[in-house]
C-alpha cells in the first residue's frame, strides 16, 4: 500500500536583519532543514520558505550610524545571510524579506479585517520621548538606575543585577540610548488588538480541538500536538490570567510598514514579522507554475503547516500569530515546534572566551557538516537546551562519522576497484543482515518525522557497529590472500558497500553534502528512502576518495581565537560592548554608610530557575537556624544544581521587595561584567553559615 502524499510547508523564525548569524540561530535553522529534508526524501510535497525580518528601530538606528539607508543595510545584511545559509547547507526553497510588498499586502489585509471585525481598539498612552531626535522611545533604548536595586545603566524593562522588572519611567536618571539626553513623557495614539476576544479559540487549538472545523487541522492534529507540553502549560498560566491586548502601533519615525489610514502610525515588527512567513510564500508561488497560495493559507487548506521557533518567542507564535490568522480569514498552524537554547561547553556563548561564535567564522575553519551532526546527536522534541562540548564535538564526529561510517567504505571499495574493476557482485549474501538494516529504516523514519533526532543518530550508529563488526568478523584483507576466495572477497565488499548505501541514505537529511560525495563514489542517486530496499547488484563503482576527514583540535583552537580576535575588533569599532575593565566607578561613599550593611556568610540549600524569568534563580539560603529566599539574577553564569551547597556572601538587613515572582528576603553579592561572566562571592573554606563578614 503506497502511503498518501502529504502536502507541507515549513518555516524557521526570521533572521533579524542587524547582524550577523551565529552558531546560535544555526540551531534552528539546521533542525528544520533537517526535517525538510527528511519529508521530501521520504516522497512528501514539502516546501521550506524563510526571509530577513527587516523593520524596527534597530535597523533605523544602525543604518543611520552606518551612513547608508534601511534598505541599503537590510540589502548587505540579507546577503550575507543567505551566503552563510547556503554554505551550512540550509536549503530554502524560498528566502525573502519583510521589505517586501508581499508581506506590505498580506499585513494590511490582516489588519484591516482584524479592525473591521471590532478586535482592534484605540488608546491613548504615555510613552517616553527623546525630544532631541524627535522620536518615541522603545524600553530598551532607554538606560539609567534600576529602581530596585540601584545597579546603574540598566535597560528601561529590567535590571541584569538584580532581575527586577519595571516601567521605564522608574528608571532613575533615564536617558536615551540615542542622544545621550534625558527623556520626556508623552501622549500618544495607539491601536491595541483585542487578544482576549480570540482566547476560547486559542485555548481549543491548544487542546487538540479545530476551532473552525476545517479538515487540516484536525487531520494534522491527530498525528501531532500543535505545541509541546512544556509550552502548553505555559500558555494555561497566560490564560489564567487573562489575554492582554497586543499594541501594534509604534510611531513615525519607523522603518516599517504604515497603517492603513493612519498617517505617522507603523505596524509594530511583530506583527508584519509573522506574515512575512506568508510574504515569502506567496513570492514562491509567483515564481512557480501551479503552486497556489490559498491551497496552504486558505481556510480550507489541506495542507499541513508547521512553524520552528525559540522557545523565548513562543508567546508571539502561539497567541499572536493564531489570533491573526484566524481573525484575518486564513488557517491556523497545524503545530509549532520549539527548540532550547545552545550553551557551548555548558555555558552561554561568550565574546570574552571566543564562543560566541559567527557562522562565517566556524566556516573558515571548520566542515559545517561536522556541525550540522553534533546538533542533530543534541536534538529532541523537547525545548531543552542543547550544549555544544567541543571536547565531546571533536570525538563524537571522528568516531561516529569517520571511525564508523565512512570507514566502511574504505575498508570495501580498495577491493572491489583494484580486484573486480569497481564491479559488486551480482548476489547478495547474508541478504538477512541487509535485510535487518532495510527494516530499522521504519523507525528511524519515525524518529526523524517526530524531530527525535538524537534518537534517530543512534540507531544509525548502532547500525554502522554492526557493518563494522560483520567486515572484522570476515576479514576480506585476509581473504584476499588465500588463493581461490575471490568470489568471498567480493561478496563481502558487496555486502559491506551495501550496508554503507543504507546509511548514508538514513543519514541523508543530516549530512547532504556527505550524501553527495556517497553517490559519486556509488554511481547511485540517495533520493528516496524506498531506495533502500533494492541493494545494488552486478553495479559498477568509481574509485573511492575520502568522503570526510577527521576535526583537528587545532581548527577548533584557531575558531575559538578567531572568534576572539573577531569580537575584540567589532568592540574597536564601538559596535560591541565596552571592553572589560572600563566601566566607570559608582559615586564614592562614606564608610558610615558600607557600615550599614550586615553581610554574613549563607549556605545555598536550594536553587531554582524562575518560571518565567530570563535571568533569575531562586535560591533558599541557610544564616545558621533561619533561612531566607532570594532572587539572583545569575542564571546566565550558573546552573541551579551546581550551586546547592555552596557558601556565599549575603546582605542580611536589605529591606525585602515584593517582586511578581515572590519576596527577595536579601541579596548575594557578587561581581563580573554581567551575564554569563559574574561571580559569586565565596569566603575562605571553613566558613560556617550565619557568620557576619567583617
Amino acid at each position: 500500500m503506497t502511503a498518501k502524499i502529504r502536502t507541507i510547508l515549513v518555516t524557521s523564525a526570521l533572521p533579524y536583519a542587524n547582524g550577523p548569524i551565529h552558531i546560535g540561530h544555526l540551531v534552528e535553522y539546521i533542525q528544520t532543514d533537517i526535517w525538510v529534508r527528511f519529508q521530501k526524501i521520504r516522497g512528501n510535497r514539502c516546501h521550506y520558505v524563510c526571509a530577513d525580518d527587516a523593520h524596527g528601530t534597530p535597523i533605523m538606528l544602525r543604518a543611520q550610524q552606518d551612513g547608508i539607508t534601511p534598505e541599503e543595510l537590510i540589502e548587505q545584511v540579507g546577503r550575507d545571510h543567505r551566503e552563510d545559509f547556503e554554505a551550512f547547507a540550509v536549503d530554502f526553497d524560498n528566502y525573502h524579506t519583510t521589505h517586501a510588498e508581499e508581506t506590505r499586502y498580506f499585513a494590511n489585509l490582516i489588519y484591516t479585517r482584524l479592525r473591521d471585525a471590532g478586535h482592534v481598539a484605540t488608546r491613548t498612552i504615555r510613552q517616553a520621548y527623546d525630544a532631541e531626535e524627535q522620536m518615541f522611545l522603545p524600553d530598551r533604548y532607554i538606560r539609567g538606575g534600576c529602581p530596585r536595586c540601584g545597579a546603574e545603566d540598566q535597560y528601561g524593562d529590567s535590571c541584569e543585577v538584580c532581575g527586577a522588572t519595571y516601567a521605564p519611567t522608574e528608571l532613575k536618571d533615564p536617558v536615551s540610548v540615542v542622544s545621550e539626553t534625558t527623556p520626556v513623557e508623552r501622549e500618544t495614539e495607539h491601536f491595541f488588538v483585542k487578544l482576549s476576544d480570540f482566547t476560547d479559540m486559542l485555548q481549543a487549538w491548544v487542546q487538540g480541538n479545530d476551532p473552525r472545523n476545517q479538515r487540516t487541522p484536525a487531520t494534522a492534529i491527530n498525528r501531532h500536538c500543535p505545541v509541546q507540553p512544556e509550552i502548553a502549560n505555559k500558555l494555561d498560566e497566560w490564560f489564567k490570567v487573562g489575554l492582554q491586548d497586543w499594541d501594534v502601533t509604534r510611531d513615525a519615525p519607523y522603518f516599517g510598514f504604515e497603517i492603513p489610514d493612519a498617517p505617522g502610525k507603523f505596524f509594530y515588527v511583530w506583527l508584519d514579522a509573522p506574515i512575512g512567513y506568508m510574504g515569502s510564500f506567496q513570492n514562491l508561488c509567483e515564481r512557480t507554475p501551479g503552486l497556489d497560495f490559498d491551497d496552504y493559507w486558505g481556510p480550507d487548506s489541506d495542507a499541513e503547516l508547521y512553524h520552528f521557533i525559540g522557545k523565548d518567542i513562543a508567546y508571539f507564535h502561539t497567541l499572536f500569530w493564531p489570533a491573526q490568522l484566524y481573525g484575518g480569514g486564513f488557517r491556523i498552524p497545524t503545530a509549532v515546534f520549539c527548540h532550547g537554547f545552545l550553551t557551548v561547553n555548558g555555558q552561554k556563548m561568550s565574546k570574552s572566551r571566543g564562543t560566541f561564535i559567527k557562522a562565517r567564522d566556524y566556516l573558515d575553519h571548520l566542515n559545517p557538516e561536522y556541525l550540522r551532526y553534533y546538533f542533530a546527536c543534541k536534538l529532541g522534541n523537547g525545548i531543552d537546551d542543547l550544549d555544544l562540548n567541543l571536547d565531546d564535538f571533536v570525538q563524537r564526529v571522528n568516531s561516529d562519522l569517520v571511525g564508523k561510517v565512512v570507514n566502511i567504505a574504505s575498508r570495501c571499495a580498495g577491493f572491489i576497484n583494484k580486484r573486480f574493476q569497481g564491479r559488486l557482485a551480482d548476489e547478495l549474501v547474508e541478504a538477512e543482515l541487509y535485510q535487518s538494516f532495510v527494516d530499522a529504516g521504519d523507525s528511524i523514519a519515525e524518529y526523524y518525522e517526530g524531530r527525535e533526532f538524537g534518537r534517530a543518530m543512534r540507531a544509525v550508529m548502532a547500525l554502522a557497529d554492526r557493518a563494522n563488526q560483520y567486515i572484522d568478523e570476515r576479514k576480506p584483507w585476509v581473504l584476499a590472500k588465500q588463493a581461490g576466495a575471490d568470489a568471498e572477497v567480493q561478496a563481502v565488499c558487496t555486502l559491506g558497500l551495501n550496508l554503507f548505501r543504507v546509511l548514508a541514505l538514513y543519514l541523508a537529511p543530516v549530512l547532504p553534502q556527505l550524501t553527495i560525495k556517497a553517490e559519486h563514489f556509488l554511481a547511485t542517486e540517495l533520493t528516496s528512502w524506498a531506495d533502500r530496499s533494492q541493494p545494488l547488484l552486478d553495479h559498477e563503482i568509481r574509485a573511492f576518495e575520502p568522503l570526510m576527514t577527521r576535526v583537528d583540535t587545532k581548527n577548533v583552537d584557531a575558531l575559538l581565537a578567531a572568534s576572539k580576535e573577531t569580537i575584540a575588533e567589532t568592540d574597536a569599532k564601538g559596535e560591541g560592548p565596552a571592553e572589560e575593565g572600563t566601566e566607570s566607578l559608582a559615586a564614592p561613599i562614606e564608610y558610615e554608610d558600607f557600615a550599614k550593611l550586615d553581610l554574613r556568610i549563607v549556605r545555598i540549600e536550594q536553587a531554582e530557575a524562575v518560571d518565567g524569568a530570563d535571568k533569575l534563580l531562586r535560591l533558599v539560603l541557610d544564616l545558621g537556624g533561619e533561612t531566607r529566599t532570594v532572587f539572583a539574577g545569575i542564571k546566565g553564569a550558573y546552573r541551579p544544581e551546581d550551586l546547592v551547597g555552596r557558601y556565599t556572601v549575603m546582605v542580611a538587613n536589605l529591606k525585602p521587595r515584593k517582586m511578581r515572582f515572590g519576596v527577595s528576603e536579601g541579596m548575594v553579592l557578587a561581581a563580573g561584567p554581567g551575564g554569563d561572566e559574574l561571580w559569586l562571592l565565596q569566603p575562605d573554606a571553613g566558613a560556617t553559615a550565619g557568620l557576619r563578614v567583617r
